[in-house]
């Protein structure tokens, strides 16, 4: 079987295939594309893997996938840590790129189907609402924490900026989800959880689209909520969180601590916890979690919420 790992610029991509060590770079542009999707074919390989490199790999992962070929975009932290593993220290984009194959061959990381153009749009869009907001959190503070007049005036003057753009990109996503029905119909169905708003819903839906397709284990593991075992020998060791993704992790936190003051199926399980004597920390991840399972099994089964959800698996 043929394996195929490309490490991803913004100018290049060098790919590497195995068993037979071939390599080669095209331009990371349309034309590169194109002609890496054609010679690719030739070769019909079982897996090609990517690393996840800050959107440059979207348009040749799209690419890719519309060619007929599996592909899998991976944390660059698993790849660099199996790189490590396998004595791999030196770091080239050609020695990436073979790790990158190395990676497809042992691990075989499961393929995910590509986002269509509307989820890149709205993608695109939520992303981009989130750093205004990072933004004009930071420009707050700076508020706040300025005493020189001129300098307050100029900072009110950026805040108000970022609160018009803010709006502007909030209006883009209405418009945008009010023209598809399907994303209309997502959004509520996941907006009907008491807890979860639209910011919610739609960082949900553009940022975690295995969202219904995945076991309740799964998808706690990939958004990062999922406890993982520290023991070592008679040692028990505290288990603890890690990894995932940190945008849907960050948005599903905030609508969790709503839940548990205003969701009957959330605010129990707070309560009970933090009266066995769990940390308030421990036990509201303990209910992200809870959350989370609520609305994958509600995507899976195309139904809104309820007070007996349906069943989590």
């Amino acid at each position: 079987m043929v394996f195929v790992g490309i490490d991803v610029s913004k100018q290049r991509l060098d790919v590497n295939v195995r068993p037979s060590g071939e390599e080669w770079s095209v331009d990371n542009d349309a034309k590169g594309h194109k002609q890496l999707v054609e010679k690719l074919a030739g070769l019909t390989p079982e897996l090609v893997v990517l690393e996840a490199t800050g959107g440059y790999q979207a348009a040749v992962a799209a690419e890719l996938a519309v060619g007929g070929l599996a592909v899998a975009v991976v944390n660059p932290r698993q790849v660099r840590d199996f790189a490590k593993a396998t004595g791999k220290l030196a770091k080239t984009d050609a020695i990436d790129a073979a790790v990158l194959a190395h990676f497809a061959e042992a691990v075989r990381p499961e393929p995910r189907p590509m986002p269509d153009e509307l989820t890149l749009e709205i993608q695109a869009l939520v992303v981009r609402r989130r750093q205004l907001v990072d933004m004009r959190v930071a420009e707050t503070n700076r508020l706040e924490t300025c005493r020189v007049v001129q300098v307050r005036r100029n900072i009110q003057k950026v805040i108000n900026m970022l609160n018009r753009q803010i709006g502007k990109v909030d209006d883009d996503i209405d418009t945008t989800i009010r023209n598809s029905p399907v994303w209309r119909e997502r959004e509520d169905l996941l907006s009907s959880v008491k807890g979860v708003g639209s910011t919610t819903a739609r960082t949900l839906l553009s940022q975690l689209p295995e969202l219904g397709r995945l076991n309740r284990r799964e998808i706690a593991a990939l958004v990062g909520v999922a406890p993982f075992n520290h023991d070592s020998g008679k040692r028990r060791g505290q288990r603890k969180i890690r990894g995932g993704r940190s945008e849907v992790r960050s948005v599903l936190y905030m609508a969790t601590v709503t839940a548990i003051r205003h969701n009957p199926q959330i605010r129990p399980v707070y309560e009970r916890l933090v009266a066995a004597g769990k940390k308030p920390k421990v036990a509201l991840i303990a209910c992200l979690r809870k959350l989370l399972t609520i609305l994958n099994a509600m995507m899976r089964s195309n139904q809104h919420w309820r007070l007996d959800a349906p069943k989590t698996a």
